[in-house]
Parts: C-alpha cells; sequence; structure tokens
C-alpha cells in the first residue's frame, strides 16, 4: 500500500505563494537589468558600421634602384596586377632616365570592407652614375602632400578632405653588398623626419640563411650608427596574451626584412603556391622559413596599418604644420614692422637741461626733509630741557 500525503489548507497556500512570488522576481530580474543597461557599449558597432561605409585609403611608397623586384613584391602584397601598362626602358634609355613620381591607385575590396589603395612609384632613383640629391623629388613630393593636406584643413570646405599623405616607405636595400651605401644612409636621413621607413633587404633567395643574418645584423649596426630612424613598433600593451607578445618581439627582430617576390604560381608538396622555380628547387613568397613576406604583410595591412597612418598624422604631419605657422607667424611679424599703417615715433632722447632740472628738485626735496626731521629734533630737545629746568626750581 503506497500512503498518499494529504496537504492542508495553509500548506497550499504556502505553495501557492511560494510559486507567485518565484515568478515575479524571474520577471522583474529582466526588467531591472533592461533598466540598468544605458546603451553607451554598442558606440564601437556605431564606429565599425561609419567606417566600413566611408571606407579607407592607405598611400604606401617604393624607393630603390631599378631591378630590385619592387612591383613584383607590391603586387604579391595586394593580389593585384598595378603595372598593366608599364614600358620597360631599354639601356640607352635608362641611361638618360631621371626620378620621377608615378602614382598608381586601385579599389580593394575584401569582405565588405573598401580600401583606396596608392602606390607611389620612384622609377630612376639610385641608376645614375651620380647619384648626388637623388633623393630631392621624393622629398619634395612629400612636402607637397603635406601641403595640400594643409591647405585643405585649413580651407572652408573640410567634410570631404582627400588624404595623399605618404604613410609608409618601403626603401629595397640591394642583397649584394655589405651593408647600406652611402646613397642608402643619405636617402632614409633625409626621409626618416617626414615618412615612416620600413627598410627591406630585396631578393632574399640570393643569399644562404646565414648571410641573411649577418647582413641584417650589419644594416641594424649601421642604421644605429647613423642616427637613421626607421619605424618603431608600438609597445605591447600589458593586458596582452604571451603569443601576441612573443609574435610582436619577432616582428620587431626581424627588421629589416628580407623579402621575395613572386607572381607566379607554382606546385610544392602537391599544392600550388605562390614561388620561384629554380633549378635546384622551389622559393616560396608565403613560406616563413624561406623569407620575411608574411610578416610584412601581416605589419603593413593586418596589424600596423592604422598605426602607419596614426604616426603619419599625430607626428610627421604635426611636425609640418607647426612648421609652416612658426614660419607663417614669424613672416607675418617682420611685415606688420616693415608696412605698419601706424607710424613709429622715436623714442624721446633724454634733455640734459631737464636732467639737471629734476636732480636740483630731488635734492631741494632731500634738503627739505633733512630741515624737518632736525627742527623736530631740537624741539623735542627744548621741551625736554624746559621740562628739567622746572622740575628742579
Amino acid at each position: 500500500m503506497v500512503a498518499l500525503r494529504s496537504f492542508s489548507s495553509w500548506e497550499c497556500c504556502f505553495e501557492l505563494i511560494s510559486l507567485a512570488l518565484f515568478l515575479a522576481l524571474s520577471l522583474a530580474l529582466p526588467l531591472a537589468q533592461e533598466k540598468q543597461y544605458v546603451g553607451f557599449a554598442t558606440l564601437p558597432n556605431q564606429v565599425h558600421r561609419k567606417s566600413v561605409k566611408k571606407g579607407f585609403d592607405f598611400t604606401l611608397m617604393v624607393a630603390g634602384e631599378s631591378g630590385m623586384g619592387k612591383s613584383t613584391l607590391v603586387n604579391s602584397l595586394f593580389l593585384t596586377d598595378l603595372y598593366k601598362d608599364r614600358k620597360l626602358l631599354n639601356a640607352e634609355e635608362r641611361i638618360n632616365q631621371t626620378v620621377e613620381i608615378i602614382k598608381h591607385t586601385v579599389d580593394i575590396e575584401e569582405k565588405g570592407v573598401k580600401l583606396k589603395l596608392t602606390i607611389v612609384d620612384t622609377p630612376g632613383f639610385g641608376d645614375a652614375v651620380n647619384n648626388n640629391e637623388c633623393w630631392k623629388p621624393i622629398t619634395d613630393y612629400i612636402d607637397q602632400q603635406f601641403e595640400q593636406y594643409f591647405r585643405d584643413e585649413s580651407g572652408l570646405n573640410r567634410k570631404n578632405i582627400q588624404d595623399n599623405r605618404v604613410h609608409c616607405c618601403l626603401y629595397f636595400i640591394p642583397p649584394f653588398g655589405h651593408g647600406l651605401r652611402p646613397v642608402d644612409v643619405e636617402f632614409m636621413k633625409a626621409l626618416h623626419e617626414k615618412v615612416n621607413v620600413v627598410p627591406l633587404i630585396a631578393k632574399a633567395d640570393c643569399l644562404t640563411p646565414s648571410e641573411i643574418k649577418k647582413l641584417k645584423d650589419r644594416v641594424r649596426d649601421e642604421i644605429e650608427r647613423f642616427g637613421i630612424k626607421v619605424y618603431q613598433f608600438p609597445e605591447c600593451d600589458s593586458d596582452e596574451d604571451e603569443e601576441f607578445k612573443q609574435l610582436d618581439k619577432e616582428l620587431k627582430e626581424c627588421c629589416p626584412f628580407a623579402v621575395i617576390g613572386s607572381n607566379t604560381v607554382v606546385e610544392a608538396r602537391g599544392q600550388r603556391v605562390r614561388g620561384r622555380l629554380y633549378p635546384w628547387g622551389i622559393v616560396e613568397v608565403e613560406n616563413q622559413s624561406h623569407c620575411d613576406f608574411v610578416k610584412l604583410r601581416n605589419i603593413l595591412i593586418r596589424s600596423h596599418m592604422h598605426d602607419l597612418k596614426d604616426v603619419t598624422c599625430d607626428m610627421h604631419y604635426e611636425n609640418y604644420r607647426a612648421q609652416c605657422i612658426q614660419d607663417m607667424t614669424s613672416k607675418l611679424t617682420q611685415d606688420n614692422r616693415m608696412e605698419s599703417p601706424i607710424p613709429m615715433l622715436p623714442l624721446p632722447t633724454p634733455d640734459v637741461e631737464t636732467d639737471r632740472l629734476i636732480k636740483m628738485k630731488d635734492e631741494e626735496v632731500i634738503m627739505f626733509n633733512i630741515t624737518q626731521t632736525a627742527n623736530e629734533r631740537v624741539g623735542s630737545v627744548s621741551g625736554a630741557c624746559a621740562r628739567a629746568c622746572r622740575r628742579y626750581s
């Protein structure tokens, strides 16, 4: 026999009251949380939507001698062909060629994010016999972009300003020498105050791993010895994970980057990869044991593109802007002094007679003060003598 439990009336009431309280609390808790939620936590989403809608722009300059693989590397970085209509010069044309500035602009879209990429090429740099000040057209171009942005920023219509400032300069160092040449040193010293300079060792497949390491160490030592300010990677925050800190450390140790570029797809280990086919083997562009191409791409595109733009805007452009304002202020001050509408009266020259009269007046005041003081003292002494005479009498 199973005993059935009988509930009394007050037990039933207690159960019903407990159930009602539980339901009320379960309904009130979400309402209380909703009242505490303000909504500013969605600001990053708003910024993200606005940025994606507006799109991004990035200007990259490549500099170095002809034949260093600049065009091939740029095409490999962004998986595009920017040099379809390029004309190759013969030997006679290269002799008479001067340094030019050529811009290539392409719109790239990836997963709904639009990027307006501008590549600034410098054909003719370092190809002449006399390379004295061959970097002058490049520095002038960078200053012109700063000046144009400064004019647009100071104008009336500041809503749609076109940013053509150079955010990064990839400088290609030949792998055939024993370090930096004089033209390399002078070029980087001329540009390191104007743009973020990232040095690269071109055609790294010409060297063995030990030779690459020696060349990197020598280039780093010479950069420090000559006081060249290349792009400095930002320090990691303390709250970053250890894996990110390790990757950042490896990136810093890889500078200057030994790179290889290729637009050819070859087959290696049963897979189709971008690389170069040689009789002795295959050099893979995206193999980190072969070159630093992947690390360079991560820096330029995936991790430090925004920092490159921030450094350009907050440091290089601000230095140029401050110098312009200082020059304008000093020039305006000189013009006001030379062409002032208010005639500048000469300072009055001192008069000898006036000085003599002022000096005599000062002496009279001093003598009057001395006489008044003496009379006061004589009067006080006479009064004391009279009081003493009356006391003794």
